[in-house]
């Protein structure tokens, strides 16, 4: 837990990924087309992947991947971004968390 807290607040948006998670890749392709580098973390390449999976579950991430933190807070996985971004609001929490500067 105390992996995935540290590395989530590294940077703006971090997003837990899978590399063969097909949903992973969408969130990671939506925050790119945003204007928005964020830091990935693939679990499946990571030598503690195992335990930050566990961890993220821990959180109320399931499945466990791709779990995204703005601004060092868990925001969700993918249904939750996908209806941050549909509704407008993910661009206000990426300008608030110093991700988007315009």
């Amino acid at each position: 837990m105390d992996r995935v807290a540290k590395l989530a607040s590294q940077k703006a948006v971090v997003i837990f990924s899978k590399s063969s998670c097909c949903m992973c890749h969408a969130i990671k392709r939506l925050f790119y087309e945003q204007g928005v580098s964020p830091a990935i973390c693939e679990l499946d390449e990571d030598s503690k992947g195992k335990e930050m999976e566990w961890a993220l579950m821990r959180l109320g991430c399931n499945p466990a991947v791709p779990a995204v933190f703005i601004g060092g807070k868990f925001v969700g996985s993918s249904n939750t971004i996908m209806t941050l971004h549909l509704n407008g609001t993910l661009k206000n929490l990426l300008k608030n968390a110093g991700a988007l500067w315009l």
